[in-house]
C-alpha cells in the first residue's frame, strides 16, 4: 500500500515573516506537508530568537515553539545580491508569507505583489500586518497586545470590578496565523481552477475583531456596550467555575434539561428546583449570586474528582480547571498526538504542541526541528543553481 501523501506535498512556501503570526502560519503549512523555507537576517535572525528566558542551550523556547517543519536560510535583503537570491527563489515558489507593513519598504525591495506577480503569476502572496494595506491605519506597525486592546478584547477580559486585562497568550498573533493559513489554502484551491495566484491582505486587527462574534451580535441587537463579566456567561447560569474542596472545576449547564439533571444529581429537587428565583434561566440570571452561593456550599463538600466523575456519568458538561503543566501531561492530549517530540541538533529533544488538524488519509507530519540560523544555506542555494564558489562568495560578502 502506498503511504498517504501530505496535503501540501510539492508546495514551496517562502517565509519572510518573523515573531509569531507569520511563523505560526507557515508552521501550520509545514505540518501539512509544504516545503517551507524560512528566510532570516544573517547573524541576527528572526527577532524571536532573542526572546526569553527560557532558553535551551542558547535557543529561545519562543522560537522553537513556532518554527518546526522549516528549512532555514539567511539573506541580507538590503544588498543587491540578497535581493537577487530571494527573487530567484520566489520565481519558483507557490506561496510567500511576508510581514513588512510599509508598502514603500515592500516596493524598495521589489517584494510588493504587483512586482512579484509579473515574474510568477501563480504566486500566492500573503501579507500579514497590524492593520492591512487599506484604511486610515494602513502602514502602521502592529503588536499583539495593542491589537487586543484595539479589538475590544481587553475591555471584556477580567472581573467586573477590575480593569482591562490582556489575554495571557498572544491571541491576535495566533488567530491571524490560523486565518492566514486558511486563506492560503483557499487561494491554492482557486489556483487549481484558474491557474492564477492572488494576494491576501491579512491584518491582526481584523482577525482579532472577528472573535467578538456573539458579543458583537449582542451589541448590534441592543446598542448597549458589552461589559466585563469575569468567569460568568452573560446568557446562561450555571455556566462557570465552581470551587470544589481541592480545586476549581467548570460546569456548563446550557439547557433546561441539563439544569434538571444537574439539580437531580445534587439532590436539589425539593429545594433549589422549587425556588421561584431559579425556575427559569432568566430568573437564574437575575439571581445569579444567590444561586452560585448555594451551589458552592454543596460543591465544596467534595473534591473535584468526585464531582467530575458524577457529572460525566450524568452527561453534564464539566471539566477540571487545569494548570498548564497538568494540561501538557493530560492523557487525552498525549493519546491524540498533541505533544510532539523532535530531535534538535543543539538542544536534543524539543517538545512542542502538535497540530490539531487530524486528517485520516493525509495526516500532518513532523519532519524537521526548528532550523538553526542559516542551517540550509548550502542546500537551498545549490537548488537555485549557485555553485560552491558563488555560495562562499555570498557568505564572505555578508549576503548570507
Amino acid at each position: 500500500m502506498t503511504e498517504p501523501t501530505s496535503v501540501l506535498e510539492g508546495i514551496l512556501v517562502v517565509d519572510l515573516s518573523q515573531a509569531l503570526a507569520g511563523p505560526y502560519c507557515t508552521m501550520l503549512l509545514g505540518d501539512l506537508g509544504a516545503d517551507v523555507i524560512k528566510v532570516e537576517r544573517p547573524k541576527v535572525g528572526d527577532m524571536s530568537r532573542g526572546w526569553g528566558p527560557p532558553f535551551l542551550d542558547g535557543e529561545s523556547s519562543y522560537f522553537l515553539c513556532t518554527n518546526r517543519n522549516k528549512r532555514g536560510i539567511t539573506l541580507n535583503l538590503t544588498t543587491e545580491k540578497g535581493q537577487e537570491v530571494v527573487q530567484r527563489l520566489l520565481e519558483r515558489s507557490d506561496v510567500l508569507v511576508i510581514s513588512l507593513h510599509k508598502m514603500e519598504s515592500l516596493q524598495r525591495f521589489s517584494l510588493d505583489y504587483e512586482t512579484l506577480r509579473r515574474s510568477n503569476p501563480r504566486l500566492i502572496y500573503c501579507s500579514i500586518t497590524g492593520y492591512g494595506h487599506t484604511g486610515p491605519m494602513a502602514g502602521r506597525g502592529g503588536y499583539d497586545v495593542v491589537t487586543q486592546g484595539e479589538a475590544g478584547l481587553m475591555s471584556l477580559t477580567g472581573e467586573p470590578e477590575g480593569g482591562p486585562m490582556r489575554y495571557p497568550v498572544p491571541l491576535a498573533d495566533l488567530t491571524t496565523g490560523v486565518y492566514s493559513a486558511l486563506g492560503i489554502l483557499a487561494a491554492l484551491l482557486v489556483r487549481e481552477r484558474t491557474g492564477n495566484g492572488q494576494a491576501l491582505d491579512m491584518s491582526l486587527l481584523d482577525s482579532q475583531a472577528s472573535w467578538l462574534s456573539n458579543v458583537a451580535g449582542a451589541y448590534f441587537a441592543t446598542g448597549k456596550r458589552p461589559q466585563r463579566l469575569g468567569n460568568v456567561h452573560p446568557n446562561i447560569v450555571p455556566y462557570q467555575p465552581l470551587r470544589a474542596r481541592d480545586k476549581h472545576i467548570i460546569v456548563a449547564v446550557g439547557s433546561e434539561l441539563l439544569w434538571e439533571r444537574f439539580c437531580s444529581l445534587l439532590g436539589l429537587e425539593e429545594t433549589i428546583m422549587k425556588d421561584p428565583r431559579f425556575a427559569t434561566n432568566k430568573e437564574r440570571i437575575n439571581h445569579r449570586e444567590d444561586l452560585i452561593r448555594l451551589l458552592e456550599e454543596i460543591i465544596r463538600s467534595q473534591e473535584a474528582d468526585h464531582w467530575l466523575e458524577r457529572f460525566t456519568e450524568a452527561d453534564i458538561p464539566c471539566g477540571p480547571i487545569n494548570f498548564v503543566d497538568e494540561t501538557l501531561t493530560d492523557p487525552q492530549l498525549v493519546a491524540r498526538g498533541m505533544i510532539v517530540e523532535l530531535e534538535h541538533p543543539l538542544v536534543g529533544v524539543v517538545r512542542s504542541l502538535g497540530n490539531p488538524v487530524h486528517l485520516s488519509q493525509t495526516p500532518v507530519r513532523y519532519r524537521r526541528p526548528p532550523p538553526l540560523l542559516g542551517e540550509h544555506n548550502q542546500e537551498v542555494l545549490s537548488s537555485l543553481g549557485y555553485c560552491e564558489e558563488e555560495i562562499g562568495a555570498l557568505e564572505a560578502e555578508g549576503v548570507i
